[in-house]
This record gives structure tokens, sequence and C-alpha cells, in this order.
């Protein structure tokens, strides 16, 4: 695994442009909100000062009111589409004077920095390091408790699938069909570079725009949004983020006698781990789902965002119980285990596609979310299995964007799908390589 190891390292250093670190060169030619949460956690096992520099130059995007947008624009690129034209987050009164887009992604820097905490030998150097940021990371939560819960009920809503992180699972068909968008022409760059069969659709691409027209008209201004978007989804893994994260930055918050905060981050905390259990767990399928606000409807699919809330302590051990039988001869590993660990949609599923984005290959940022949920659970076998299947994947192919998870397609394989020398799989691969949890 030495080599896999110095691979993995080497793919962090080629995509590293003076202080952040592209997703992946051409077709991820930015700066993007999670991913650079993931990438510092490698870095910080390679080197601590790029780790804070990832940090810090995702911060230097955040919005007046808290706000973290999902990629900010530090630099010019022709290789990506939406760029920072199409968004125009200048319209909004809230916005810094850097390029960013319009909306958000999962939050995930509040246990990000809780990772470079345990990770650093240095606990004095990197404890100061979280003072400086503290209040930055503590105000994007405030924001979205106090812009993204209407009802005050404790679960937070997205208002773009690209918020989900999920771009396009099928999850989202079942909204496109709520309602209408004009034809929008399209300067797709993603189809140019990869395998546009392996891509969401152009008809799938006409939403996305759409709802990016709509918050323009709006201005951004996140009242309008709540009471006029047609996407507004309470999701399972962006609310388990933002409560581990919650958890994180309450544990480090003590650390530095920042005791208002911790109280006001104790407060949502406890209501929001109450409602996702009554909200968005679904006893049927035995996970937990989406609920759409718009329309008041559980959305009553399994996917990988299904098992994120054990990272963030959410499920009770008998819910955790009946989330890992998905695991268990499921519907994820297959009843003779047939499939590598874990699809990003219910294989058993009329929508499941092993090849398309979202809709079905092996993302390894959420396996590492489900690795340290099992681990927490004290499901050290199927952790394992997640960990050894990941790592396979990356031994056999190299760092690429996602995964078939079929093992019976993969014997005729010869590389991984999306693109290639992708960061957050490098960054990780390392983390699973060298922390052991």
């Amino acid at each position: 695994m030495t080599s896999l190891l110095e691979d993995a390292s080497q793919v962090l250093h080629n995509n590293w442009k003076d202080s952040f670190t592209i997703p992946c060169e051409g077709l991820y030619p930015f700066q993007w909100n999670w991913d650079s949460g993931f990438i510092a956690i490698g870095w910080a096992h390679l080197d601590m000062e790029r780790a804070k520099r990832e940090v810090l130059s995702l911060l230097k995007g955040q919005w007046k009111n808290g706000f973290i947008p999902h990629i900010v624009f530090h630099n010019e690129a022709e290789t990506y589409y939406p760029g920072p034209e199409v968004h125009a987050a200048y319209l909004s009164d809230q916005s810094p004077k850097t390029k960013t887009s319009g909306i958000t992604q999962p939050p995930v820097l509040g246990f990000v920095l809780e990772e470079i905490y345990n990770i650093a030998k240095d606990k004095e150097d990197i404890l100061h390091f979280i003072d400086e940021v503290f209040d930055a990371v503590y105000l994007n939560h405030h924001y979205f408790y106090t812009h993204r819960d209407p009802a005050n009920e404790g679960l937070v809503y997205i208002c773009h699938n690209w918020e989900a992180g999920t771009d396009n699972t099928p999850v989202w068909d079942f909204i496109w069909e709520t309602f209408e968008v004009p034809n929008y022409e399209l300067d797709r760059k993603d189809t140019k570079l990869i395998d546009a069969s392996h891509r969401p659709t152009n008809k799938e691409y006409q939403y996305y725009i759409h709802l990016i027209e709509l918050f323009k008209q709006w201005k951004y201004d996140d009242v309008l949004i709540a009471g006029g978007s047609p996407f507004l989804i309470q999701d399972p893994l962006f609310n388990s983020m933002l409560i581990a994260s919650n958890e994180s930055i309450i544990r480090l918050g003590k650390l530095l006698n920042r005791t208002e905060k911790v109280g006001q981050l104790s407060r949502w905390q406890t209501r929001a781990k109450e409602r996702m259990n009554t909200k968005l767990f679904d006893d049927q399928l035995n996970a937990y789902v989406y609920y759409d606000l718009r329309n008041e409807r559980k959305l009553s699919h399994v996917s990988s965002s299904s098992f994120a809330p054990l990272m963030a302590g959410i499920p009770t051990k008998e819910q955790a119980d009946r989330i890992v039988r998905h695991f268990q001869g499921g519907r994820f590993s297959g009843a003779k285990h047939e499939n590598f660990l874990c699809a990003s949609f219910d294989p058993g599923s009329e929508f499941f596609n092993s090849k398309k984005y979202w809709r079905g290959p092996i993302w390894i940022n959420l396996n590492w979310i489900i690795y340290r949920g099992l681990r927490r659970y004290g499901y050290d076998e199927i952790a394992d299995i997640i960990r050894k299947d990941t790592l396979y994947l990356m031994e056999k192919y190299g760092f690429y964007e996602y995964f078939e998870p079929s093992k019976e397609v993969n014997k005729s394989l010869d590389k991984g799908y999306g693109g290639n020398n992708f960061s957050w799989s490098a960054a990780l691969t390392i983390d699973l390589l060298t922390n052991k949890i």
C-alpha cells in the first residue's frame, strides 16, 4: 500500500493551485466547498500548512451572512460550465468581492476542523488556527438555522440539487416532474471532456440552470427562495453533515471556551437530531429519506445518503441495526454479496444505473462517511468491508471520480468512471491508509 499512498499524495500535489486544490484538472478547475473539506483532511497527513490554506482559501468566498458557496472562482478557466457569469452571485447584497456561485454544498468544515486537530502533532498550533476560523464556521451554521429552517424545526432545506452534492440522484426525478422549465442554451464542457453517457442529461441540466435563473431574479434572497422555489428539500446527507459538524465545533468550542456559541449550537443540535428521527427516518425502508417541503411529502428511496446519519450519531441503536441490514446480504451488498459497497443508489431499484454519476456508482467520500458511521456504532466487520472495497478500487483503477459497484462488471473494466486523478478520492485514500480509528 506504500505506492498507493505515494500515488495519492502525488495527485494532491499535482492539483494544488497556490492556495487551494482543484478537484480535477479540466473537469473541475476551481475550488469546490465540500471537496476542499475532504481534501484538507488528506493534506493534514502530508502538509498541515496546506490543510490550513485550503480552509482559509474556501473562507475567502464566505458571504456576509455566513453562507459558504459551493464554488469559489479564485482563478480563470474555460473548461467548466456554469461559470461565475452564469451564477451572477454579485446580484446579492451579501456576496463578497471574490467571485462565487450562489448555492452551497453539504457543510463539512466543522468536522473537518476536528479531523485536522486529531491528526495534528502540534495541538497548540492547530488549536490557534481553529480559534482564528471558529467564528466563520459558526456563522455558517447560524446562517443555516436562521435562513434555511422556515418552520424552526431543526432541519434545514436545500434549494438546488447541486447543494445536496448528489447532483442527479433519481430522487430528484420526482421533483422535476412537478414543474416545467424553458429550453436554455447550454454551453456544457463536461460532456466534451469525459463520457457523456455517464453524466447528467441535457434535460436534467435545464432544471439545474432554471433554478439558478430563478435565484438570480430574486437576487439570492432566502425569503423569496423559500417562498417560491419549486425545489425545497430536507436532505438526510446535508442535514447529517451539518449535525456532524455541529458536534465537532461544540467540542472544539469547549476547548476554546466559546461558551455562548456552544450553548446555541447545542440547542440547535438537540432539535435537529430529534427531528431527523421523527421526520426523515422511514420505518418501512429502514433508512433515512428525503422530505419535499414544497409538496409536503416524503421521497421514500434509499441512497448512500440514507446512511450518512450514522456518522453524525443520529440513529438509535435499534435504528442503526435496521439500517445496517442493507449491507448484510441486503439490497446494497446483494444477496450473494455481488456488489462492492456502497452504491450511491439502491441497486434493487428500477431507477438504478451503475454508470451514471449519482444514480448508482460508488463515490469515495460517501464510503468514507459511511465507514466512519459504522465504526461509531461498532459495526467493525461491515466497516472493514467498505474500507477494503474502497482501497481495492483505488489500487486497481487509480483515483477516479466514481466507480462501478458490480463485482462482475468490474472484471472487464480497466478504469473507473468520470474524472481521473480526483482530489477527494486521493485525499480520503490517504486518510483510510493512515488514520487508524
